[in-house]
């Protein structure tokens, strides 16, 4: 088993919540590593159709089996089950009783906003970073390759071919989680949007283009939207407004969590093809994202990252929101080739924001760090440094 970062966050929070609460997208790993994690106490999943049926007709008599706590996977099929599972760990308060993960995340969260407020500690288990592979020691190979296999943990456990893992992960999405959320009747115009959210990735989000394009309405593709961001599918990067007084941007960008479900929707079928794809830069600005949200999830973190952009177009791919008035910019290029163009953009940044940085940083598809005049060249292998 790949070991997870987020592991050592959850036994901390163990020691001090009664109740863990693990999500994220489906096939992140969630049940694997819960189950490392406490393997001490039972497991049960409410996927289970007679478990499921048992908690549903008896939640008492159901959690009677478990008098020291449990792990309950999928738990968000049984409603019932919080409150009761609320009374338990009100009355015994100990820490660490019951562990409860979902990949259903609105309906989950629904729940525990109901019932465990405050009882319950929330961790987001994603699919793999790019840390855990290499601490892992499975080649990462080259960049369009890691873009294209993406980063769920049944892909490299298993050794299947991507395209074959997304084509069902997509299907078992949509029957089993879009479906119990919201009742799309026509699945293929779904998927429709799907694929005009892939090809939009890495741009600023028009509502109104995206349900023309796809033959819906605006609140339609609003609705949609907010299933995939609870379903961990796609992830809305905020702009950054504070401390300016030119006009920005106010619409979000749109990523994917995990860029092979991108090249999947874009209908790439061989890594290779990434290279000359015309979305090679938003996918690769895409992989960085991505794998920084991680970052900061896995250490138990709100993201704050956000993107700058003005009604001039001059951009900047991330500001890390340092609170106190600090912010840090850095640039995302998916050239391996190095040149000081690349940093074109921080001398705008840096007058009208006001913020002094000790250095321009240009995370790039290259192999090695490299500092100039201008600023420091980081490839994505080590890029974590400018995330601390």
């Amino acid at each position: 088993m790949i070991n997870r970062k987020i592991s050592n966050k959850i036994k901390q929070l163990a020691t001090k919540f009664p109740v863990i609460t693990v999500t994220g997208p489906r096939q992140s790993g969630k049940s694997t590593l819960v189950k490392k994690l406490f393997s001490k106490l039972p497991y049960a999943t409410l996927e289970d159709p007679d478990v499921r049926l048992l908690a549903t007709n008896d939640p008492r008599g159901f959690l009677n089996n478990y008098p020291k706590g449990a792990i309950l996977d999928e738990v968000q099929h049984v409603p019932q089950l919080f409150s009761y599972i609320q009374g338990i760990v009100d009355e015994k308060n100990k820490a660490g009783m019951f562990v409860l993960s979902g990949s259903q995340n609105f309906l989950l969260m629904e729940n525990i906003t109901q019932s465990l407020a405050g009882r319950t500690a929330i961790c987001q288990l994603l699919p793999l970073s790019k840390s855990e592979l290499q601490k892992a020691k499975i080649p990462t190979k080259d960049i369009n390759e890691l873009i294209y296999t993406g980063f769920y943990p049944r892909i490299y456990d298993k050794q299947i071919d991507p395209h074959d893992f997304y084509s069902g992960y997509v299907r078992t999405y949509l029957e089993r989680d879009v479906r119990q959320i919201k009742n799309i009747t026509d699945h293929s115009l779904f998927v429709k949007f799907l694929k005009m959210c892939a090809a939009r990735v890495g741009s600023v989000l028009n509502l109104h283009s995206l349900a023309n394009d796809c033959g819906i309405s605006p609140n339609t593709a609003k609705a949609w939207l907010s299933i995939l961001e609870t379903g961990f599918i796609i992830h809305l990067l905020q702009p950054y407004h504070n401390n300016f007084s030119k006009r920005l941007m106010k619409s979000p960008k749109i990523y994917f969590y995990d860029t092979g479900l991108v090249c999947y929707l874009l209908g790439l079928d061989k890594a290779d093809q990434v290279a000359t794809h015309f979305l090679r830069g938003g996918l690769f600005e895409n992989l960085v994202i991505a794998d920084a949200l991680k970052h900061y999830y896995n250490i138990g973190k709100q993201s704050p990252l956000y993107y700058w952009k003005d009604k001039t177009h001059k951009e900047i791919d991330i500001i890390i929101d340092k609170g106190n008035r600090k912010a840090i910019p850095i640039e995302i290029k998916s050239g391996e080739t190095r040149t000081n163009d690349y940093f074109a953009n921080f001398a705008y940044w840096n007058k009208v924001s006001d913020v002094k940085i000790p250095t321009n940083s240009v995370i790039y598809a290259g192999a090695k760090k490299v500092t100039t005049s201008a600023g420091t060249f980081v490839p994505f292998a080590t890029y974590e440094s400018l995330l601390k």
